[in-house]
């Protein structure tokens, strides 16, 4: 298709590159307030399985303790204890996905397209991600949009992993696969439009 192997690829980068450059006033003040809560590391790197199954490490606002992910689950509850303060704002507004525009600039990632996961779970659904991973995996899909409120299906809890794994993931994949079969210019600028619209309500 000449859209996802040229087209889009141009399109990513060009819209990237402006938002980094319009967004970097809120990239100060979030690094401030996350500094002067905690003095710990402004952005939260974790390895995910890329395009083709390459392996990248995803940028994100730190919104939990330092090392969290060594000390619980990779799947995040909305009354997680390890969030913190000033995390539970930016999980609230989804700012702390700001800084995947630094990996669509680089490449490793699209605007749209499936959401990338840790090399963990896609080992349970191999056969399923094979297919994915084809395309390079995005910010914002239909997936994201339907579980736009995830960490609030997993509060309470006991197991959020086993919760994840066995009833919020086979159904994320669903939707991955749907954008597969309907990716266009005109899918990406509607699923663009609708994430915005969810972000700014």
């Amino acid at each position: 298709m000449l859209y996802e192997k040229y087209f889009k690829r141009i399109f990513d980068f060009i819209v990237s590159l402006c938002g980094l450059i319009v967004l970097s006033p809120i990239f100060t003040i979030v690094a401030i307030l996350i500094k002067i809560e905690d003095g710990g590391s402004i952005f939260f790197k974790q390895t995910r399985v890329g395009q083709n199954g390459r392996l990248f490490k995803i940028y994100k606002f730190r919104t939990m303790i330092e090392k969290a992910e060594k000390i619980g689950p990779q799947v995040t509850k909305e009354d997680d204890p390890r969030i913190t303060k000033i995390g539970r704002l930016l999980r609230k507004y989804k700012l702390d996905e700001l800084p995947q525009l630094i990996n669509v600039l680089k490449g490793e990632m699209s605007l749209v397209g499936p959401r990338p996961e840790v090399p963990k779970y896609t080992r349970f659904f191999e056969k399923d991600y094979k297919e994915i991973l084809k395309v390079r995996p995005g910010i914002t899909d239909y997936a994201s949009l339907e579980y736009k409120e995830e960490n609030k299906l997993l509060k309470g809890t006991d197991n959020p992993e086993k919760m994840y794994l066995e009833k919020i993931l086979p159904k994320k994949i669903k939707y991955y696969k749907k954008y597969l079969n309907e990716m266009g210019l005109l899918t990406d600028l509607k699923l663009i439009l609708k994430t915005l619209i969810r972000v700014l309500k």
